[in-house]
C-alpha cells in the first residue's frame, strides 16, 4: 500500500470530536486533520506526538489533511487510519505474501454474505484445490509491552463478525480472520479480555470451530522514517 503524495509530519495538538484532530505544523501553523479512525484509539494519541498527515486529493474538501501515522513511542509507529488496512492485506494477498491465501484467481472487496447482512472485506475464490476463503480485515494498533490486543474498544460488529465466519466454515468454505498489525512496537497479537470479554471468548469458540486466525505486521517499505507506504511483511502469533 503506497500513499499517493509524501505524507507531512506536524505534532499531535489534539483529537476531538472523534473525527478531528489540530495538528501544529513545522512553520508553526495549526491546521484540523481528518482522523479516519472511529475507535478509542487508546495508546495512539500521546500529546504532542510526531504524525504524518496526507494531502487531500480533491482541493475542494473541506479538510486538507488525513491524520495517518502516529509515533506512539521511541522509534514505535502505528497507523490510525482505519481506511489502510483492506488495502494492505489485498495488496499481501494479491501479490502471493500470505502462502495460505495465495492462488486465488480472484479477489473482491465488500461482497454481501451472511445471515446477518454484513460484508467481508476480501473474498477469494478460483483456487484449484481449495474452497472459497472469507477474509475479515482487523486493524490492530494497540500496544502493551510489546503486545497487540484487539479491540482496543467493546465491539459487537466484530461479534458479529465471528459469527458470520463459523456460518462460513459451517457451510464448507474457509472463513479467516487477518489481523493487520499496524504498529511497529507489538510483536504478537491477543485478545483483549480485559476490554471485551465477551469478543475474546467468541474469538477462541471460531477458532475452536476452524476459523483461521492469523496476524502479519506492517513495516515502512523503506525503513527508517515514514516515507510513503506500509506493507505487510511479517507473520506474528496470535495467543488465544
Amino acid at each position: 500500500m503506497k500513499f499517493p503524495e509524501p505524507l507531512i509530519e506536524g505534532r499531535l495538538v489534539k483529537r476531538y470530536k472523534r473525527f478531528m484532530a489540530d495538528v501544529r505544523l513545522p512553520d508553526g501553523s495549526t491546521v484540523t486533520a481528518h482522523c479516519p479512525n472511529t475507535g478509542s484509539m487508546q495508546g495512539c494519541q500521546p500529546p504532542d506526538a510526531r504524525v504524518w498527515l496526507s494531502p487531500a486529493s480533491n482541493p475542494a474538501r473541506k479538510l486538507r489533511y488525513t491524520w495517518e501515522l502516529v509515533e506512539t513511542g521511541p522509534g514505535q509507529i502505528a497507523c490510525i487510519n482505519t481506511a489502510r488496512p483492506n488495502a494492505q492485506a489485498r495488496a499481501a494477498v494479491e501479490a502471493g505474501r500470505i502462502a495460505s491465501l495465495a492462488d486465488y484467481g480472484t479477489v473482491r472487496a465488500e461482497v454481501r454474505y451472511g445471515d446477518e447482512k454484513s460484508r467481508i472485506d476480501l473474498h477469494l475464490s478460483g483456487h484449484e484445490s481449495r474452497s472459497d476463503a472469507w477474509v475479515e480485515v482487523k486493524n490492530v494498533t494497540l500496544c502493551e509491552d510489546g503486545i497487540g490486543y484487539f479491540p482496543d474498544a467493546v465491539t459487537l460488529r466484530g461479534q458479529k463478525h465471528l459469527r458470520e465466519l463459523m456460518a462460513q466454515v459451517r457451510g464448507g468454505d474457509r472463513a479467516i480472520l487477518l489481523f493487520c498489525v499496524n504498529h511497529t512496537g507489538i510483536r504478537e497479537v491477543r485478545p483483549a479480555d480485559h476490554i471485551d470479554p465477551a469478543y475474546g471468548e467468541l474469538l477462541r469458540e471460531a477458532a475452536s470451530q476452524g476459523v483461521e486466525v492469523m496476524a502479519w505486521q506492517a513495516e515502512l517499505e523503506a525503513g527508517g522514517e515514514p516515507s510513503g507506504s506500509l506493507v505487510l511483511v511479517r507473520e506474528l502469533a496470535v495467543v488465544l
